[in-house]
């Protein structure tokens, strides 16, 4: 059997992105449709991952308390909806401090395949940026793009490494499109 698995990104996917970081619960606002969109993939028998960089952990914006917290909301939601995710993991490094988890490398998605025990190959991940398309790249997985978030700018910016990316309104119309086609060949 082929485990239904999927990775997303989390700020500009999942919940409003901020070029101020993201520092607290209060801050954390799920994007139209999001939670709705995850419940269905879960319902739909999909193990559901997020992975997310945080480097604001690193310049002292927020703390770990504040992103458990984050982290804690988004599962009370996905929980009242009869949903859950199984798994969430960051990398809390600066860009320049030179780890291989921060996206654009594949460190954390590899993480995560070992975590479950699974291969990764194949598998989709959604993201609204150039490091998530190439992240996802660097593990053999098959990139989906947003245009929530960052989207619409990686898209301005980036278009010619986008050939091949499907590209999608927001996460709801992603899972529209997971759920009545199935995962990419």
């Amino acid at each position: 059997m082929v485990e239904r698995l999927i990775i997303l990104d989390r700020d500009g996917v999942i919940n409003e992105d901020s070029d101020a970081y993201v520092k607290s619960p209060e801050e954390w606002v799920p994007l139209p449709g999001s939670i709705e969109a995850l419940s269905r993939l879960w319902h739909g028998g999909y193990r559901i991952c997020v992975v997310s960089n945080q480097s604001g952990l690193a310049r002292g914006l927020f703390g770990l308390a504040e992103l458990n917290a984050m982290h804690k909301k988004l599962r009370d939601l996905l929980a009242a909806q009869g949903a859950q995710l199984e798994m969430i993991a960051f990398c809390p490094h600066l860009p320049s401090d030179g780890c291989n988890c921060r996206k654009p490398l594949p460190g954390l998605l590899f993480s995560v395949g070992k975590r479950l025990g699974l291969s990764l190959v194949g598998v989709p991940f959604i993201g609204d940026s150039i490091g998530d398309v190439k992240a996802a790249r660097a593990a053999q997985m098959v990139p989906w793009l947003v245009r929530t978030g960052k989207g619409e700018r990686t898209l301005a910016r980036e278009l010619a490494l986008l050939e091949d990316v499907p590209v999608f309104p927001d996460l709801a119309g992603a899972v529209d499109h997971l759920l009545a086609f199935g995962p990419p060949p």
